[in-house]
């Protein structure tokens, strides 16, 4: 897991692929609790399926970020990982920009 500050109110994750997705899901997690708010862009561009597990972080990680008032961006989904979102239905409730460019530029 790769994390980069873009600015002191933007965590950018590049995460690795399964089974090592939901364990650095689980430290992203810990860090905001440690460190306080801010937004979190993750990049799935190493990722190319997204188990149970992983949802589950994800879907803890965006209550904690959403009860602070903060955003989770999901980015360079593959087609598949992003097809999971849409037939879970997880695409209505998550956030999603094309690329980190496309994040920093607000598209």
């Amino acid at each position: 897991m790769i994390v980069e500050n873009l600015s002191q109110a933007t965590m950018f994750v590049d995460l690795a692929p399964e089974p090592k997705m939901c364990e650095e899901l689980e430290a992203v997690n810990g860090t905001l609790r440690d460190m306080g708010g801010c937004d979190v862009v993750v990049d799935f561009s190493n990722a190319d399926i997204v188990t149970a597990s992983s949802l589950s972080m994800l879907l803890k990680l965006r209550q904690m970020l959403t009860n602070s008032g903060r955003r989770l961006i999901l980015c360079n989904l593959a087609c598949n990982t992003r097809g999971v979102f849409m037939r879970t239905a997880l695409d209505r409730i998550f956030e999603f920009a094309a690329d980190k460019s496309a994040v920093l530029s607000g598209a």
